[in-house]
């Protein structure tokens, strides 16, 4: 993990708004002598001072606020100062070259966040949040990042931590007494014990899916066979022409994106190409896009009418377990049907009209509660990175179930600590300089 900087950075942390407000923002060692300086009086924290903040020269840059904000009560757990300016992005760029000629340096992106995770204001999970909230698509993304950012992913991945570490005391305390004629590995507490961690940790791994959702939007790829109406249906739910729809099959050659909100909850639509053989080598790279768009896609909706249903069924059977299937009966309009829904097969079965538009609202309802939608207020957003790391604890959990089974301990015990070690990389406990790196850098600079 980085050292603790001693140095002083700044940034613009905000430009000018509606309200033609911008905002310097200065953290460390320096920020009391650089208030000092700009206020020409030693500044009472906590409190906005009206001050002109001046160059070198002694020239007027602008006028507006400082606040300053002691050690270690402050965002980054440094001393911060905030300089509250308003005027154009010239007028910032003058204060922040003034703030680093009376000792700053220009913060690197996510710099001050980096800074409030290494000084314990924040976990990484928490940091993450902050760009997460950021970056939101949509509300219900903006809700769920605020609640991560306060704490609620974090809480829970603690408690989490907490009851594998009294599974793995156990464990390991009957491998410390092997001299012992009782059997401490037999013990069907230990059993339930882990039983309940286990589905702990699935249930966590659901919500943090369902925060990646929320927080990426849901990954939805139409498919189907060539003039199934997969055209139609990205149209009807964008609510524009986005795709070309003709009569002619293989019209869509390419994979067509668009991006739209169902009331607050964010959608990537993907409509694919057609899916058949054929000897055209522009629609065969079509087709051969299609699938792999399916392999990234959170949601697979298959397209297609009475007649083909069943067979177009096979075009699910490389799908990877965790895509969930939706099967689209289009044309009812055509075959004189009613709309209607159902669960089966593994998928849910609507019955609608792309053409008409009907039955196309409860196709919106449920991709909206496979997005997220509803998922009451503790909700939270998460990332690739958690979902991956909450797959390897279940992982790790399930083979430990296994071995404490089969009384073989130490390998029990082991595994246990490869979940624990999981656990504890969402949160920033066990942590890689070049993750950090990689996580930081990807914020905005001055937050």
């Amino acid at each position: 993990m980085p050292e603790h900087t001693t140095d002083t950075i700044a940034a613009i942390a905000s430009a000018p708004g509606a309200a033609g407000v911008g905002v310097v923002r200065v953290s460390g060692p320096a920020a009391p002598v650089i208030a000092q300086q700009l206020l020409g009086r030693t500044p009472q924290p906590r409190h906005a001072h009206f001050a002109a903040f001046r160059d070198d020269a002694g020239e007027l840059i602008d006028r507006g606020l400082l606040l300053h904000f002691p050690a270690p009560a402050s965002y980054t757990g440094e001393h911060v100062l905030e300089l509250q300016g308003h005027g154009s992005a010239v007028l910032l760029d003058l204060l922040l070259r003034r703030v680093c000629e009376l000792g700053a340096r220009l913060a690197r992106p996510g710099e001050f966040t980096e800074r409030a995770f290494l000084n314990g204001k924040l976990d990484l999970a928490q940091a993450e949040a902050v760009a997460d909230l950021i970056a939101a698509r949509s509300q219900a993304g903006a809700r769920a990042a605020l609640q991560s950012m306060e704490g609620v992913f974090s809480r829970r991945v603690d408690a989490l931590l907490q009851s594998l570490i009294a599974v793995r005391v156990h464990i390991e305390a009957a491998i410390d007494f092997p001299e012992e004629e009782i059997d401490f590995l037999a013990d069907p507490a230990i059993a339930r014990q882990l039983d309940a961690v286990r589905a702990w940790a699935a249930e966590l791994l659901r919500e943090a899916q369902r925060g990646l959702r929320l927080n990426d939007g849901l990954r939805v790829a139409i498919i189907g066979r060539p003039n199934a109406g997969k055209s139609s249906l990205l149209n009807a739910l964008a609510g524009s022409d986005r795709a070309i729809v003709t009569p002619i099959a293989g019209t869509t050659r390419d994979v067509l994106r668009e991006s739209l909100s169902l009331d607050g909850i964010a959608l990537e639509l993907a409509d694919t190409a057609g899916l058949r053989d054929t000897e055209d080598e522009v629609e065969r790279e079509g087709v051969r896009r299609a699938h792999g768009e399916l392999q990234r896609a959170d949601v697979a909706l298959l397209v297609t009418d009475t007649e083909h249903a069943h067979a177009d069924l096979t075009f699910f059977a490389a799908l990877p377990p965790n895509v969930e299937r939706i099967v689209l009966i289009n044309k009812i309009d055509r075959d004189g049907l009613a709309a209607r829904s159902e669960h089966r097969d593994r998928a849910q079965w609507l019955w609608g009209s792309a053409k008409t538009g009907d039955g196309l609202d409860p196709l919106r309802e449920h991709l909206k509660q496979l997005a997220g939608a509803g998922s009451g207020e503790g909700a939270f957003s998460a990332r690739r990175r958690h979902v991956l790391a909450l797959q390897r604890v279940a992982m790790h959990l399930d083979r430990a179930a296994v071995l404490a089974d089969i009384r073989a301990g130490e390998l029990a015990a082991e595994e246990l600590r490869q979940a624990q070690h999981a656990l504890g990389e969402i949160t920033g406990a066990y942590t890689s300089d070049d993750l950090l790196g990689a996580i930081f850098g990807s914020f905005c600079i001055g937050k």
